[in-house]
């Protein structure tokens, strides 16, 4: 149980207590974007522009959250997205987010840049775990990873695309940010006026990539241009399990991933960090929607806060929605225990907004759900079976 002082309610809350008790250097690594920071910011914003129509007298009192996708069954409708060195924010993160991912029925994304190995957190996961793809320094060792994540019984494997090459974050070079850490003045100030953090992650030893190799060392600023259209179709006919492409914004390269053969289709602008002028990633949604048409998978990340938010990106478009940020400022919070607190916010706030609309499972928001201004006599779509400005899914 959480103390007074630690409670929280909802991202905001967790966001607050991990900036106060993590090193500066580590909070802005979560928390920082490319650029100004502006598309991060225009993520978040315009989901506060997209309006819900509650609905009345529909019997709800009956209703589920579960989701199924790319042939597995979760007990909610969103998971834990792909993050590098999770084991910053939280000694022990990659294995809390494991067990939570196990406890709760959601999937959890293992990066190629975790602090831990892809061994482990299948070990930790079971079949709650996919793996995330970075194209390597090499073809050969990119797919060598591969060979590891099937080894390891890994059953989805999730290609990054939108990294040809890490963008330039302020926030990071003013901190002398880097991986492996390189101690610095201002760093070590840093931590010494943060102790709980650091003799915690000094106990724990400090975290680094740990699913590369000495001929294969993790370099963050290494082009990962290799990762082209030929690449996809090699990797398309090495892999065998399901496979999904991440970073997509383009509905034209939606649907050449998709007849490239990937099973899924991931929208995102990579939270911001990538490009700061990208579009707000919910905007693009609907478009790659309508250019797949309703029986594609996809998923989405980029800008959700709240359950209420999910619900939204559901209701335009995604089969299943990824958290990122918001699960580091919790693990950074108050670890393990503001994790739970979080994710319960979430399952609560996404459950009565199904109720306040009037459907009863996740399914019950493909049409209808939407406020749509001008669309009716009452300003909203009044009809449930009237279909989205999107292509509904069946």
């Amino acid at each position: 149980m959480l103390s007074r002082r630690t409670r929280l309610f909802s991202t905001g809350d967790a966001r607050r207590l991990a900036r106060r008790r993590l090193p500066r250097l580590v909070f802005d690594y979560v928390d920082g974007a490319a650029g100004r920071e502006a598309g991060m910011r225009r993520n978040e914003a315009r989901f506060d522009d997209i309006c819900l129509q509650p609905r009345v007298l529909e019997n709800v009192a009956s209703r589920s959250l579960a989701t199924e996708i790319l042939g597995q069954t979760f007990s909610v409708p969103f998971g834990i997205a792909p993050m590098g060195m999770c084991n910053l924010v939280c000694p022990g993160a990659d294995r809390i987010l494991a067990g939570t991912a196990a406890r709760l029925g959601m999937p959890v994304c293992v990066s190629s840049a975790a602090s831990s190995t892809l061994e482990d957190m299948r070990e930790w996961a079971g079949d709650r775990a996919w793996f995330q793809l970075y194209y390597g320094q090499s073809e050969e060792s990119t797919l060598a990873a591969v060979e590891r994540a099937a080894g390891a019984g890994y059953d989805i494997l999730v290609l990054t695309a939108d990294v040809p090459q890490v963008s330039r974050r302020v926030r990071d070079q003013r901190n002398r940010f880097n991986v492996p850490f390189r101690l610095t003045p201002t760093s070590f100030l840093d931590f010494a006026i943060h102790p709980r953090w650091s003799l915690s992650t000094l106990a724990a030893g400090i975290p680094s990539p740990k699913n590369f190799g000495k001929g294969d060392r993790f370099v963050r600023g290494a082009s990962r241009a290799g990762a082209d259209w030929n690449f996809l179709s090699m990797l398309r006919g090495a892999w065998k399990g399901k496979l999904i492409v991440k970073g997509v914004t383009c509905a034209r390269d939606a649907v050449r991933v998709r007849d490239a053969g990937a099973d899924a289709v991931y929208v995102s602008n990579h939270g911001g960090r990538q490009l700061d002028s990208a579009p707000a990633a919910i905007d693009l949604l609907p478009r790659v929607r309508a250019a797949l048409g309703p029986d594609m998978p996809l998923l989405f990340d980029s800008g959700i806060r709240s359950g209420e938010d999910v619900v939204k990106a559901l209701a335009l478009g995604a089969d299943f929605v990824m958290l990122g940020r918001p699960v580091l400022f919790a693990l950074g919070a108050g670890g393990e225990n503001s994790l739970s607190t979080l994710l319960d916010c979430f399952v609560q706030d996404a459950d009565v907004a199904i109720a306040q609309l009037g459907v009863s499972s996740v399914s019950g928001l493909r049409t209808g759900v939407l406020f749509e201004p001008g669309s009716g006599t009452d300003g909203g779509t009044s009809d449930p079976q009237r279909p989205l400005r999107v292509a509904a899914k069946n």
